[in-house]
């Protein structure tokens, strides 16, 4: 299935008459957005029925399945026994005591040992204990340089952006407008930092998955009948504390782990 090298070659694909039914004010700029990942092709309503078909489906990147998950958990776990984890609490922020390796995920502790053992009170899953072990094992400890950047700037995240999209930043956008109080739930209960609007957001906010993996939310509410926009930013050192491949296992797994606390516990303005 053919892959777009740049906007212009969604844009002359569209018919080019900026009729808004996108949602968005011109075809240039909806062609911005498919490129980026950040719309699918087959929202435009006037597309010619060839056109649809060419690109019917597209999607760049598959999810692993059940055993793909599986093999990596034990390789991971694998590498986990040789770990020196007074050596990783070091590189990643947390401590050790006892044979403990302790780090806060989203203010929360979370600890393993060498045998692969796990201690906490969060409601884990695969996507977030494989980026956990990834971030163990291979960070470097990077200093936080206070720089943000889209997920797409990353390095090798290019290709993946378009499935980022779908799998992390579009359903958390579904989940802040199904329930207008997540944001404000998400800073109280997950040691979150409210911030003052960033890049013309209506709303900024920074959790901390892991200590030196910090997450920022920017969001914009529908304007004037444009969609709700949400995107999600890491700050420059993401590349050496875990790379683009962890980062999008582990908002899959934020994801997962959000739509499941709204659904059990509420959250105000539900």
């Amino acid at each position: 299935m053919p892959e777009f090298k740049n906007a212009m070659e969604v844009f002359k694909l569209l018919d080019k008459s900026n009729c808004r039914k996108c949602n968005e004010t011109t075809c240039l700029a909806f062609a911005s957005k498919v490129f980026l990942g950040r719309k699918s092709l087959d929202l435009c309503p006037v597309l010619s029925p060839e056109v649809r078909a060419r690109y019917q489906g597209h999607s760049p990147t598959a999810l692993p399945g059940e055993n793909e998950l599986k093999r990596v958990m034990a390789e991971l776990t694998e590498r986990l026994a040789d770990c020196d984890l007074e050596d990783a609490a070091r590189r990643t922020g947390g401590t050790f005591k006892d044979g403990w390796l302790t780090l806060k995920i989203l203010g929360k502790p979370f600890a393993l040992n060498t045998r692969g053992q796990f201690r906490t009170d969060l409601h884990i899953n695969p996507w977030i204990i494989i980026p956990l072990l990834t971030y163990v094992l291979d960070s470097e400890g990077q200093v936080l340089t206070g720089d943000w950047v889209p997920y797409r700037e990353l390095k090798g995240a290019r290709e993946r952006n378009a499935l980022f999209v779908r799998r992390g930043e579009a359903p958390l956008k579904k989940l802040a407008q199904t329930y207008p109080g997540l944001f404000e739930d998400l800073v109280d209960m997950f040691s979150g930092q409210s911030l003052p609007p960033k890049y013309q957001a209506d709303l900024s906010l920074v959790l901390y998955p892991l200590p030196l993996m910090p997450l920022m939310i920017c969001y914009w509410r529908p304007d004037d009948g444009l969609d709700a926009e949400l995107t999600l930013f890491f700050d420059k050192s993401t590349d050496r504390n875990g790379g683009s491949a962890m980062v999008f296992n582990l908002v899959t797994g934020l994801v997962t782990m959000f739509e499941k606390f709204a659904l059990t516990h509420g959250v105000r303005g539900a």
